[in-house]
This record gives C-alpha cells, sequence and structure tokens, in this order.
C-alpha cells in the first residue's frame, strides 16, 4: 500500500472516530439528561452508536493490517 493510501486510511479512522466519540455523546447525554422520560429513544441511539464504534473499529483494523505490510 502506498504512502497516499495510508494517509487516506488515517484520515477515515479520525473522521470515525470522531462520529463514534460525538454518536457517543448523544447517547450519554440521553442517559444523563433525558431517562426515563425518554426511554422510547434509547434503542435506536444505543444503535446508532454501537454501528458507529463498529465502522470506526473497521477502519482502524484495516489501517493496522496496511501499516503492519508496510512495516
Amino acid at each position: 500500500m502506498t504512502s497516499e493510501e495510508i494517509k487516506a486510511l488515517e484520515k477515515e479512522v479520525k473522521k470515525n472516530k470522531r462520529l463514534a466519540s460525538e454518536q457517543a455523546m448523544e447517547l450519554h447525554d440521553l442517559i444523563e439528561d433525558k431517562l426515563p422520560d425518554a426511554y422510547g429513544e434509547l434503542m435506536g441511539i444505543a444503535q446508532a452508536t454501537f454501528d458507529a464504534c463498529k465502522t470506526w473499529d473497521e477502519a482502524n483494523q484495516k489501517l493496522l493490517a496496511a501499516q503492519s505490510e508496510t512495516a
């Protein structure tokens, strides 16, 4: 993999980590400020947080594999 491709993967990982963190903050805010009244929102926000974290993890694993190939 070229250094440009690795840089693109690094950028993707950073973006996905930011999105996962934003989703985690939304879940945290729901738990801290809105429960138990807004319990109907819990599953949707929890699933979105899970999906965002999984997307980050997949991108991160791809980056780590690419970095180990070039090492």
